[in-house]
């Protein structure tokens, strides 16, 4: 990798009041080494300073101001490089208002884009469609501010644009001329979205309906194109595709910060038939990692069918490049970041399609079931420790089918976590005092996406998430197991 960049180096003395200078200058000078920076980006300039105090200077004599930061920002960073001619703008981004509709969102490469001004929008199948810019916004701050035109080298926001998608031209109407169209990632994962039918529906929510669910699911489509939603056969259900745990998760996240109570599937990956063979996504799987973690991570990643293709050391970490199934990306951020203590650094992007590589080793224990909905004991989870870790404390509300802790062993287990010791005028000294009830188990939403099983979905809603099985009741869940061994026979 070629560093493309003029570096100023900044030493806040706030931070590390007792480190020399020359200490974080050749703490820098090693970092941009190892990220195989030119001699010529090696040679950078330095200035030290104090935030909390808000002077900077090109020395370490104290001064008024920032000024001299700021005039080494000018002197050192090179201007923006403005190529002159007709209007051309790439479309990178879009929101949506519910006031102003669908928001065009790039930076203008070439030209002046003005309000009021006909312009031709070349999309990638190479049709040209003659439109009209509404208003413009730049962006200040974390808001945006109504502005008359736009010249080149600045990010704007066009209102008035129909019918556009990532990576297409708004052009001069009159000389029209195309930038090379950029794509979007593919989904590459789906989810099952649902209504909340648990027995606490309604109690925690403020949109609980199937309606408000599909509105808001459309209203997402509108501003983020990597995401697609298709109805299902029930009305309360719908699929939704993404670009991966994450990218999904972020959605679920805010929505459910927005009010909404909803259930969710087990994540699962896109199958394509291709020249009659099955296949399934791959991605490229980038890892940075100390030296020490490396083997852990080597091991951890080809046991999901990855393969090693790059591995390189650069200072004192390990760069390490692998091609990997999609599936085998469910799961693997917490357990990496586990056995690297949290140094490991990972990133994927989606390749292609290829054959699919076989089964890949999911979660080995089953789950504790609560038998009863009430609220949990400290005397019954006590009695239970030795049978499995739990992720609810005493006291809280649990429904029969919740999820309520992961067995030791392989296979499910019903339990009654809500039994209360039996009070007699019998006591035995210190028997009271003998209760010790390890800390619940804290799981984030995207650990439970990746923990649940085909038979489980997570309750979601503004104060809880909830693992469970799909089928509450005991005996339907028996039922349901019965006729599915019979149908695999």
């Amino acid at each position: 990798m070629q560093l493309n960049l003029h570096p100023i180096v900044v030493i806040n003395k706030v931070d590390k009041p007792n480190c020399r200078p020359d200490e974080v200058h050749d703490a820098v000078f090693e970092l941009f080494f190892s990220l195989d920076a030119t001699e010529e980006q090696l040679n950078f300039p330095t200035y030290y300073g104090s935030g909390k105090n808000g002077w900077f200077n090109d020395s370490l004599t104290q001064i008024e101001g920032i000024d001299p930061l700021l005039d080494g920002i000018l002197k050192h960073v090179p201007p923006p490089k403005v190529n002159e001619g007709y209007l051309q703008m790439q479309i990178t981004s879009l929101d949506y208002s519910s006031f102003l509709g669908r928001i065009a969102i790039g930076k203008v490469s070439r030209g002046v884009i003005k309000e009021n001004q006909q312009v031709a929008l070349m999309q990638a199948d190479g049709s040209i469609k003659k439109s009209k810019v509404k208003e413009l916004y730049v962006f200040e701050g974390m808001g945006k501010k109504k502005v008359t035109e736009v010249v080149a080298g600045d990010l704007c926001a066009v209102v008035g644009i129909e019918d556009f998608n990532i990576g297409d031209t708004i052009a001069d109407a009159e000389n029209p001329e195309a930038l090379p169209v950029i794509s979007v990632d593919e989904p590459t994962m789906s989810m099952l979205f649902s209504i909340n039918n648990s027995p606490f529906y309604g109690k925690d929510g403020k949109f609980v309906t199937s309606r408000h669910l599909r509105d808001r699911l459309m209203k997402e489509t509108e501003k983020n194109l990597a995401l697609k939603v298709e109805d299902t056969d029930s009305g309360d259900s719908f699929l939704v595709y993404g670009r991966g745990i994450l990218h999904l998760g972020i959605l679920i996240e805010t929505m459910r910060r927005e009010g909404y109570e909803l259930t969710i599937g087990q994540p699962t990956v896109i199958v394509k038939e291709l020249n009659g063979t099955k296949c399934e996504p791959y991605e490229n799987l980038v890892v940075d990692v100390p030296q020490e973690y490396a083997s852990k991570v080597i091991d951890l990643v080809t046991r999901r069918k990855g393969e090693m293709h790059v591995m390189e050391t650069k200072g004192e970490m390990q760069h390490l490049e692998f091609e990997i199934p999609s599936r085998g990306l469910i799961g693997l951020r917490s357990q990496m970041l586990t056995n690297t203590a949290g140094e490991a650094v990972m990133a994927h992007r989606f390749t292609e399609y290829k054959p699919w590589k076989g089964s890949i080793p999911g979660r080995n224990n089953g789950v504790l079931i609560s038998k009863f909905q009430d609220k949990t004991t400290g005397y019954s989870i006590d009695k239970l420790q030795d049978r499995g870790t739990f992720f609810v404390d005493p006291g809280e509300d649990v429904y029969a089918g919740q999820v309520i802790a992961e067995n030791i062993k392989p296979g499910d287990l019903v339990v009654n976590a809500t039994e209360g010791k039996k009070l007699t005028n019998h006591r035995a000294s210190g028997s009271d005092d003998a209760t010790r009830i390890a800390p619940k188990t804290l799981m984030t939403l995207e650990e439970c996406m990746e923990y649940i099983q085909q038979d489980e979905c997570i309750e979601v809603t503004p104060n809880f998430i909830r693992m469970r099985k799909v089928i509450l009741d005991e005996e339907e869940r028996k039922k349901q197991s019965k006729r599915m061994s019979t149908e695999a026979v």
